[in-house]
């Protein structure tokens, strides 16, 4: 059963059960954070994060991001948040570490190729496993947070990013640069004309043999290391992507009008965003908690003025 809720329909249930009953080409991109491996026991039956094995996690995922593959348009796009696991030193339990507050020993397991201390490359796993399965992989893009949580190491620095992937279903997509542009480092040529030279790729050619003029606009391609400090939401687990982490791959993979999806909607972020950038939004949230919080977030969303 689903909640229309102003422009989002959410969905309260299991993400792989829900989308199978999603129209096929009905969605055009999914901005998304999947519960993170082995960091937190959320008390929810059926839930993604506590499998026996780092394999075992990666698999369920290329499940359900397969069924989100049938589910979005052919030019459509997966915008993919996910951050790593340790194993711990105290065995085989995973732990990101003592006194990091996104981490907590959920379950032990053996783990034959992986030593305690080590770092499990869970979000280059799951990439390439969606590669494999059909995905393009295009571009794995860096979260840097100003402000990190602390951490109680002294043998390798604080963590201070994740990794947000951008897959897409074919090789071309829609993706809006201009609406992501970012400030140009000499903003003061905009609206000039210059003169550029380039070389064909043909042997014999001078430097200068071909030219064109470009009109600097002031912006410029937006770039791979996205600075977005992380914001709590009141009410919420504290595993929430902040909105202007969510907001560029709204506008970048959405044309106004559009419909975003998210599968594992948490406390609402994605589908805040894209009721806010006058997109329509899909939700899935296993959690009857989550799904309330949702449900009271969205409430007090209005659509930004044009």
């Amino acid at each position: 059963m689903a909640d229309e809720l102003g422009g989002v329909t959410l969905h309260c249930g299991d993400a792989l059960e829900v989308l199978k009953a999603l129209p096929a080409g009905s969605v055009q991109t999914c901005v998304t954070s999947p519960p993170y491996y082995g960091l937190r026991d959320y008390n929810v039956s059926g839930q993604i994060g506590l499998e026996p094995t780092p394999a075992e996690y990666v698999a369920r995922l290329v499940a359900v991001f397969g069924e989100v593959r049938r589910v979005l348009r052919d030019d459509g796009t997966l915008w993919l948040n996910l951050g790593d696991s340790y194993a711990s030193t105290g065995g085989a339990n995973l732990n990101g570490n003592k006194g990091n507050p996104y981490s907590k020993d959920v379950r032990s397991a053996s783990f034959p190729d992986v030593k305690p201390k080590d770092l499990l490359g869970i979000p280059w796993m799951v990439a390439f496993a969606l590669r494999a399965d059909g995905w393009y992989l295009r571009q794995d893009i860096v979260w840097s947070k100003p402000n990190p949580m602390p951490e109680s190491v002294r043998d390798r620095c604080t963590k201070a990013h994740e990794y947000l992937f951008l897959l897409s279903k074919k090789p071309s997509y829609y993706f809006d640069a201009e609406a992501i542009a970012e400030a140009s480092a000499q903003p003061e040529r905009a609206g000039t004309v210059e003169n550029t030279f380039h070389s064909p790729n043909r042997a014999g050619a001078g430097r200068n043999d071909v030219g064109r003029q470009v009109l600097r606009t002031g912006t410029r391609n937006r770039r791979s290391v996205w600075t977005v400090t992380p914001t709590p939401f009141p009410g919420a687990h504290f595993a929430v992507m902040p909105p202007e982490l969510v907001r560029p791959c709204v506008l970048a993979g959405c044309p106004a009008g559009g419909v975003v999806l998210d599968p594992f909607a948490g406390s609402g972020t994605t589908l805040a965003v894209a009721v806010e950038e006058r997109r329509r939004a899909v939700g899935i949230e296993l959690n009857p908690e989550y799904h309330a919080l949702i449900r009271k977030r969205l409430r007090g969303v209005t659509p930004a003025l044009v």
